[in-house]
């Protein structure tokens, strides 16, 4: 088995910056072979090009928005206020492209990506396209955007998400694991990017985020989180992610694997029975009227 250390898997803001991005996590940078993500910022009037070589990647707009250009294609994604505003539309990036992103009033964008042989197109999607569901109940209820999941939207290994905790809930629980391939698991390298809520008064917002050993390996991570930092799950029970009360947590999920392109999870044995308790709760009424 292998030990995974956790200053390796827990990035700070900051910490994993590089070569003009405020967030770069190649799988080099990882330790792994598949999932990837940048954070990019651009000032009002700037552009940013970049070669996805062997890597697909979704733009997703985190705070305004951007112009996508590929070859003789392009598309202006609309963005957002910030992350908690709602679903955003994205834009897909093909591999072997050169891509110049552009933004008339400055913006953030994450480039979610994934090693993958499989060429697809350019693609733009609408932000009304992308699903978005509500999970969970109670104390338990998150919101999750599906703009790149599988089943949802077609890549070669690129799955992608976002996930909306109201303050004081409990999200990814059950604990659960997927880094075996098995009928019921896929193997799945996954990026946590966390943007937390401030209070009302600006004041700085936390949560926490557990990973623990599972057959693949020994990990052991229990951090708290805070306004765009970073967690890394190679293997493990991985779960909850708990936003502290007052504010609300937003992540990012990027997976990708080197078998079927598919979210097949093993819940944890101690907590599966959690799922039952939903059935007679409430779905938080934060969420009310998302979807």
């Amino acid at each position: 088995m292998t030990t995974a250390l956790r200053t390796e898997l827990h990035l700070p803001a900051g910490s994993a910056a590089t070569h003009g991005y405020d967030l770069e996590v190649t799988p080099e940078v990882a330790g792994w072979s598949h999932s990837s993500l940048r954070v990019l910022s651009l000032a009002a009037g700037a552009e940013h090009s970049l070669d996805t070589a062997g890597e697909e990647m979704i733009v997703v707009p985190l705070t305004g928005g951007v112009d996508v250009e590929v070859g003789a294609e392009a598309c202006g994604l609309e963005g957002r206020r910030d992350v908690f505003a709602g679903p955003t539309d994205v834009a897909y990036l093909p591999i072997h492209s050169t891509a110049t992103l552009r933004s008339e009033a400055g913006c953030r964008v994450a480039l979610t990506g994934a090693r993958t042989d499989t060429v697809l197109p350019f693609r733009h999607v609408a932000k009304a396209d992308v699903p978005v569901e509500l999970r969970g109940a109670g104390s338990c209820s998150r919101q999750v955007r599906n703009f790149g999941a599988a089943g949802v939207f077609e890549a070669g290994a690129l799955i992608a998400v976002e996930v909306i905790t109201p303050g004081g809930n409990w999200s990814s629980y059950p604990a659960h694991k997927h880094d075996e391939e098995t009928e019921t698991e896929s193997a799945l390298e996954e990026i946590y990017y966390y943007e937390i809520a401030p209070g009302p008064h600006g004041e700085p917002g936390l949560g926490f985020h557990r990973t623990s050993a599972s057959d693949a390996g020994d990990i052991d991570v229990l951090v708290e989180v805070r306004d765009r930092e970073t967690v890394l799950v190679p293997h493990g029970w991985h779960g909850p992610c708990a936003a502290a009360p007052g504010h609300d947590m937003y992540y990012l999920n990027v997976m990708a694997g080197p078998g079927e392109r598919a979210w097949k999870i093993t819940d944890h044995p101690d907590q599966a029975w959690v799922r039952a308790t939903w059935a007679d709760q409430e779905v938080d009424p934060r969420l009310a009227g998302h979807p």
